[in-house]
């Protein structure tokens, strides 16, 4: 056989390996939404995931994907809300996908109309409370931690659920007194959302904010800042911190302790939806199926190292491995739902800030 007719032969071999078939269990139409997005040829997406973290999950969609290209903007998650709304009233094009890490302010953009219906044919291998009228879906399954400094915090110090926590700000006021770091809940809608959940979980809230009053606790905007101030003894202990990434940092950093509270562990579920007025809606539905995923959902638990949502993925970290640590009481899942957008109403959330500093302030005294 001659060189060029063995060419020939071996691209007519290795075509079909590099064929972009439909998933098993896909609709057999999902070809045409695969061949419309080669069409459109790019996804544009806004994110609260760095760019640095997401690159195993865009390198591996472009292994499959190679004609759709993924322009990535990650900003923190007001910003990314503000835009996409600004760009929406001006009828600009923006993100064909929102996902972010704010499930409450998400939702509402969902409330107020600006998602596009997509039922995804992952929908069905995702807990119940992450799949929101068809248009919003939970993509991770992130715990709230306590972490604490290895060094300096020991034994019956440590403290494993939120009793103990409260307890200890309150009896050794002296020893944590500027010691203590939580998210800035006014600054952060991470935080906020989180503390708003605890006030549903947690009876003794109360003393937890009047311990954080008399610590003269500090507050910051990252989840960054909470763990290096921690690692480097600054701080002691860190309330509510986003545990995907003190999990991380634990891993590599021997200062570094994390604690997955055993009354109850809330769980984070960053939440994607494809825009109304999406450029490219066949590219974001392509890129929304990607994530959820069994291949998506392993590369999520493993090279980015946030939590897989899904049950039957086997990697590193996973909603499985959760549940069977914790169990499965013990794990409160922040449901994507109206329910969390209620103290998103401006004269709610108000109060709940002002009951909040209230009783900070008597815990300091003040």
């Amino acid at each position: 056989m001659s060189p060029r007719l063995l060419l020939v032969a071996l691209a007519t071999i290795a075509a079909p390996v590099f064929a972009q078939t439909v998933p098993p269990g896909y609709p057999a139409d999902y070809a045409q939404t695969i061949a419309a997005a080669k069409k459109e040829g790019k996804v544009v997406i806004y994110s609260a995931l760095d760019t640095k973290a997401a690159q195993p999950l865009i390198k591996d969609f472009n292994a499959v994907y190679p004609d759709i290209k993924v322009e990535y903007n990650d900003m923190n998650s007001t910003e990314m809300y503000n835009r996409f709304i600004a760009e929406s009233a001006s009828g600009q094009g923006g993100a064909d996908v929102m996902w972010s890490s704010a499930m409450d302010l998400q939702v509402k953009l969902v409330d107020e109309g600006k998602a596009m219906p997509y039922v995804s044919p992952e929908a069905s291998k995702l807990p119940k409370w992450a799949v929101y009228k068809n248009e919003a879906y939970g993509t991770t399954y992130e715990p709230a931690v306590f972490i604490y400094n290895k060094r300096l915090v020991t034994g019956n110090e440590i403290p494993h659920d939120h009793a103990s926590f409260a307890k200890l700000l309150n009896t050794d006021t002296a020893k944590f007194k500027g010691k203590v770091t939580t998210y800035d809940i006014e600054k952060s809608g991470v935080g906020f959302m989180f503390v708003v959940q605890d006030s549903k979980y947690f009876p003794g809230m109360k003393d937890l904010e009047k311990g954080f009053g008399a610590t003269n606790y500090r507050v910051y905007a990252s989840t960054g800042n909470m763990l290096e101030k921690v690692s480097s003894g600054e701080h002691l202990l860190g309330y509510n911190v986003l545990g995907s990434y003190a999990l991380v940092r634990a891993k590599k950093d021997p200062n570094l302790g994390v604690v997955l509270p055993k009354d109850y562990t809330l769980i984070l579920s960053r939440v994607m939806f494809i825009g109304k007025n999406a450029k490219n809606p066949n590219a974001a539905k392509v890129w929304t199926d990607y994530i959820l995923s069994p291949r998506g959902q392993k590369m999520i638990g493993g090279a980015v190292e946030l939590f897989s949502i899904r049950t039957d993925v086997e990697t590193e970290y996973t909603a499985a491995s959760l549940d069977k640590e914790l169990g499965k009481n013990a794990v409160k899942p922040i449901p994507v739902s109206s329910e969390i957008t209620t103290w998103l109403d401006p004269k709610k959330r108000l109060e709940f800030l002002s009951d909040w500093k209230k009783n900070v302030a008597a815990g300091s005294g003040k």
